[in-house]
């Protein structure tokens, strides 16, 4: 699945999500990952046009990774299925991919599943339910 990244420089997420200019985009499973380069956002004159247009720029992405992001925003990416995830601080983009695949190594949560493209887990049978 693809992952982007709100960074200045490709190696930090430091970036709030309006105002990035660019965004590192990587794909990512449970055993690889590689950075597949950056997106740059084209300059727009309102608000409305920025958010509109980092959404568009990143449809193909499950999970755009932000310092920061507004509600709005976060509302337009949920609309286009992306979800977003923000850091609590400014974070190396190869420890998010590290934690990230450890968690698709698990059990991952059903819209990251989905976003991966996996069939929903079966469900458990337990004994105490009737047959």
């Amino acid at each position: 699945m693809k992952v982007a990244f709100t960074s200045s420089d490709g190696i930090c997420v430091d970036c709030h999500f309006g105002s990035s200019e660019a965004f590192f985009v990587w794909e990512v499973d449970q055993d690889k990952a590689r950075c597949l380069g950056h997106r740059s956002v084209p300059d727009r004159d309102s608000q409305e046009d920025r958010i509109t247009t980092r959404a568009n720029l990143l449809s193909d992405c499950a999970i755009v990774c932000t310092e920061q992001i507004g509600g709005p925003a976060a509302a337009k990416l949920v609309a286009r299925h992306i979800h977003p995830m923000k850091t609590a601080a400014e974070a190396p983009v190869t420890e998010i991919v590290q934690r990230l695949q450890g968690v698709l190594r698990g059990h991952p949560a059903p819209w990251l599943r989905k976003a991966m493209g996996l069939a929903p887990p079966s469900p458990a049978f337990s004994p105490d339910q009737p047959e």
